[in-house]
């Protein structure tokens, strides 16, 4: 597999190999693997914390508001009946853990083979470094515009915490950006451009090529 290299001025630089570890990595069912970790993965961002109070949890006193009859009134129950408005819920969501462990096996086969399916579309592009002295959204856009067509969705992976990248790419609104050694199956499925740096490469070869 192979990928465009740009210099960080958007110039053509030709072509590099992509690690084979990473980038042509092939398996039996998978796209039932892809689909069973991705699932998993999008189960752990859940929050599940809405919760409504019951007719138990509800404030308020448990008298009768008043007599059965003879008021020409519905017959009432207390406050915290769900059929007055302050009352409890009837029925209503609780909170619930959807948190499911992804085995680390499965969670870096589906990487690898997120990888390769880009790298098979040639949608992996390389760029040979990034240089930002300070946060400059301008040169950022010339720079995807020269390298990713226009109106993609694209993911950059960068190595550490540069502020000045991080700050100069996070507001174009075809970009997101993620550390080469945190990344999921799911953001790069989700992209239609995966550029790498050059260290990020190496990052990610170094931790998930084992």
């Amino acid at each position: 597999m192979k990928a465009i290299k740009y210099s960080s001025t958007g110039e053509e630089l030709g072509k590099i190999n992509l690690p084979k570890k990473l980038f042509a990595v092939e398996t039996k069912n998978s796209k039932a693997l892809l689909y069973e970790v991705i699932k998993m993965y999008l189960a752990n961002q859940r929050q599940g914390n809405a919760c409504v109070q019951t007719r138990a949890e509800a404030h308020g006193s448990g008298r009768k508001l008043f007599r059965q009859k003879g008021t020409g009134n519905a017959r009432p129950g207390n406050l915290r009946t769900p059929l007055r408005v302050g009352g409890g819920r009837a029925f209503g969501p609780k909170s619930k853990d959807w948190y499911k462990k992804i085995p680390k096996k499965k969670k870096r086969l589906a990487l690898k083979l997120a990888l390769s399916e880009r790298a098979k579309e040639n949608q992996v592009i390389i760029l040979e470094s990034l240089n930002f002295d300070k946060p400059n959204t301008k040169l950022a856009k010339e720079l995807i515009s020269k390298i990713a067509p226009e109106q993609s969705k694209n993911l950059l992976l960068i190595d550490g915490n540069n502020h000045a990248i991080i700050k100069s790419f996070s507001n174009l609104q075809n970009v997101e950006m993620d550390k080469a050694d945190s990344i999921f199956a799911y953001e790069i499925l989700k992209c239609n451009n995966l550029i790498i740096t050059e260290d990020a490469l190496k990052k990610i070869e170094e931790v998930f090529a084992k």
